[in-house]
């Protein structure tokens, strides 16, 4: 998708803070970061939802192993930190383009949800 604002940051069109590029996978920082280390994982296929991954389950194992990798080089894989993947518009997902947010760099909040 020509638009799509991840597809464009991977393309080099849109400029970013990049931490990790295995060719399949890129990873960056996240403009609006929600905690000290918040780095964006993202396919450079266009994937819309996490729903689709399945049929690409090589590119799933490259996304958790940029995952674990990332988490090493920013200093927060020992100490500990959240993984966060939404899907479709009631799960939260802004940009449909499969991504994980990786979180960390201090204590994370119990996470709560509204069963309601």
């Amino acid at each position: 998708m020509a638009e799509c604002i991840f597809c464009r940051i991977v393309r080099g069109e849109i400029s970013c803070d990049k931490v990790y590029d295995t060719g399949q996978v890129v990873a960056f920082k996240d403009r609006n970061p929600k905690a000290p280390v918040h780095v964006l994982v993202v396919p450079r296929q266009h994937i819309e939802t996490i729903n689709d991954l399945p049929r690409h389950p090589e590119l799933a194992a490259e996304i958790l192993n940029a995952i674990a990798s990332v988490a090493r080089a920013c200093g927060i894989a020992e100490s500990g930190f959240r993984v966060i993947g939404n899907a479709n518009r009631d799960g939260g997902q802004e940009v449909p383009h499969v991504h994980f947010h990786l979180l960390g760099g201090r204590q994370l909040g119990a996470m709560v949800s509204d069963a309601s």
